[in-house]
């Protein structure tokens, strides 16, 4: 192609004197020519590397997922997911410096920092973007057409992070306060979440997740037509409060027929120490103490508004695959944190329960085996560093997650505790058979076996067979810190080591 310039010229030159049909050569050599540059340039962006779409989900139970062993719950495309790639069934949150737990989860997910050093860097976002250290300027960087719709929730630009976007979100739909303390069994609950009237999720005359669906289709069916790979960031706001859906979707669920979590408590024992009282938002959701009644109207709607977005996702995968090239398209589906529901007397995601920390995280993919699940522990955020892996982006010095492709090869976690926190009021650290949940201004250390016990209702700290269990994982507990530049001293808790 490089001498079609050339051999025109020649000819052009070789014959009568024709300035009409010089010019006329020139400008097919011109043509010919810099359609050839484009189709090398196009050639150098490499549009053989793998898509990557991030499907985001808020407030997401790592049991909330019909084909994981939930028969309550109605999610036939995640399902579909869960068969076509690989689960990681023990993926985390870290915890959070803040109450809107989303915010820490989402500024360690696109830094790639652990917990308490993307505190540090969290009011610095927009510098952070700007020097190339955020995800999707990552992404960017490597030559991927970058897509983003849906919640954002982090203090760098959302606009200026990706190529185009479109309806960022804040943290939560605008709530309403009738849509606190209820239901109250016996009385007309004031609250409807398939009425528009009540905004929310249904504030702008479209639910906020057939947005993300409709816009996420609108950009696949032109990134159908382009070279550019594509690299979509999808978040839901769903399932967060105000948890609302469609009433053919409210339908689905009679809540007489939903259980009651088996970790149903009425109260919690600490949670003013801990900050999930009553002053907590999410708390403030269902009436204190907690009834059966108003736990089951709520994971009702938890439960309808997830079936919504599920099918949302189905709309998605369909167009992922009208698109051509869901064969080169990797897809990863997890969510920024846990939620109660109900679980242990709260409402709320600010504690280290696993229905709290613990979230579905699936994978499919060329190198994802169909059907797999991996028991080995994770951080969700590691979503980040498996994106550049995929893509072939070596991963930059400050991300501190690691991939996950070296797990899907069989190769073992490079976690050998998982790490939690809230505030200044909660750490934990969970292995793969105990969880210590330390309350430091409780004075209290809760120990769990989650062999035996994996709803963690038994605490079985103060037997006295434990009592070396306890001090072995509190100094792991210490020694973790360290590793995540926690700063809370927990020396007034440490257990007293003689017999």
């Amino acid at each position: 192609m490089a001498s079609i310039r050339p051999l025109a010229v020649r000819h052009a030159i070789n014959q009568p004197c024709n300035p009409i049909l010089l010019g006329c050569l020139l400008m097919i050599a011109f043509d010919l020519t810099a359609s050839s540059f484009s189709n090398m340039r196009a050639a150098e962006r490499n549009p053989s590397k793998p898509n990557i779409v991030f499907i985001f989900a808020d407030d997401q139970c790592f049991d909330t997922i019909a084909e994981l062993g939930n028969d309550e719950v109605i999610t036939p495309h995640l399902d579909e997911l869960a068969r076509r790639g690989t689960t990681f069934t023990h993926a985390y949150n870290m915890g959070s410096w803040s109450g809107a737990v989303c915010v820490a989860s989402r500024t360690m997910l696109n830094s790639g920092r652990f917990v308490w050093n993307a505190n540090r860097i969290y009011a610095q976002s927009e510098n952070e973007r700007k020097a190339g250290r955020w995800w999707g300027e990552i992404m960017k960087s490597a030559g991927y057409r970058t897509y983003m719709t849906g919640k954002w929730h982090c203090r760098a630009n959302a606009e200026s992070s990706f190529d185009v976007v479109r309806d960022v979100r804040p943290g939560m739909p605008k709530d309403v306060k009738v849509g606190y303390n209820r239901p109250i069994e016996g009385q007309v609950d004031p609250w409807s979440p398939s009425d528009p009237k009540f905004g929310g999720f249904w504030e702008g005359g479209t639910h906020w997740s057939e947005v993300v669906a409709n816009h996420s289709i609108d950009f696949l069916k032109d990134a159908s037509e382009q070279d550019d790979p594509f690299f979509m960031y999808l978040a839901f706001n769903a399932t967060h409060d105000p948890r609302q859906s469609p009433a053919e979707y409210l339908a689905k669920y009679d809540p007489d027929q939903i259980r009651v979590p088996e970790s149903y408590l009425p109260t919690y024992p600490y949670a003013d120490e801990i900050g999930c009282g009553p002053g907590l938002r999410d708390e403030k959701l269902a009436p204190f103490p907690r009834t059966e009644y108003a736990v089951r109207v709520h994971r009702q709607e938890y439960y309808a508004i997830l079936t919504h977005m599920d099918a949302m996702i189905g709309r998605i995968l369909d167009e992922i695959q009208a698109t051509g090239k869901a064969d080169n398209t990797w897809i990863i589906f997890t969510a920024d944190h846990g939620l109660a529901v109900g679980h242990h007397g709260l409402m709320g995601k600010q504690n280290m329960y696993d229905h709290s920390v613990r979230v579905p995280f699936l994978i499919v993919g060329p190198g994802a085996e169909a059907g797999k699940r991996v028991d080995e522990p994770i951080y969700l955020q590691d979503a980040m560093p498996t994106a550049l892996a995929i893509a072939g982006i070596p991963q930059p010095e400050h991300v501190e997650f690691n991939s996950v492709l070296p797990m899907l090869a069989g190769e073992p976690s490079p976690y050998p505790e998982i790490y939690g926190c809230y505030l200044d009021k909660q750490r934990s650290i969970r292995t793969d058979r105990h969880k210590l949940i330390v309350y430091p201004q409780a004075g209290v250390m809760r120990l769990y076996d989650l062999v035996s016990d994996p709803n963690e209702l038994v605490d079985i700290a103060d037997l006295p067979k434990n009592k070396s269990l306890v001090t072995e994982l509190f100094e792991r507990l210490v020694r973790l810190q360290l590793e995540m530049n926690d700063s809370l001293d927990l020396s007034k808790l440490r257990p007293n080591q003689s017999s």
